[in-house]
């Protein structure tokens, strides 16, 4: 993914839903979706083990099809490689104006990938927005 399409997303993107968030703000997930608020995004922590608690304005959510009418634009993934098909599947299946899946550092899946371009979907694999915004001066 060349910047100039990573710019494009981070400048479209409005609700971001934060896959693997955590309660911890010792853990890069709890991190990253601090910044991304500040940035000025809407973040939605989803995470079933903390389901209904209230972070970064929001409700927490047990999964993604408990945000189908939020309008989430991108899913931004925590969660090991081997989790992101089934993710992408369910996000695919439930959030209708998603445009991007992000996977973070570390995660990549091709089938995961495969998958949501084939619904038209971008995805960029193994980046963190929390160093693309700064990288590319947004």
């Amino acid at each position: 993914m060349n910047d100039d399409a990573l710019r494009q997303i981070l400048t479209t993107t409005r609700t971001i839903a934060l896959v693997g968030w955590s309660p911890n703000p010792d853990r890069p997930s709890h991190r990253v979706a601090a910044f991304l608020k500040r940035q000025g995004y809407r973040v939605i922590p989803v995470n079933p083990g903390q389901a209904g608690g209230d972070a970064l304005g929001e409700t927490i959510r047990p999964d993604l099809a408990a945000l189908a009418d939020e309008g989430v634009d991108m899913i931004d993934v925590f969660r090991r490689s081997e989790h992101v098909p089934g993710i992408v599947s369910e996000a695919l299946a439930h959030l209708p104006e998603l445009k991007t899946v992000w996977m973070q550092l570390g995660v990549s899946s091709a089938r995961a990938s495969d998958l949501a371009q084939a619904k038209g979907v971008a995805v960029v694999e193994n980046r963190c927005p929390a160093i693309e915004i700064p990288r590319l001066g947004l």
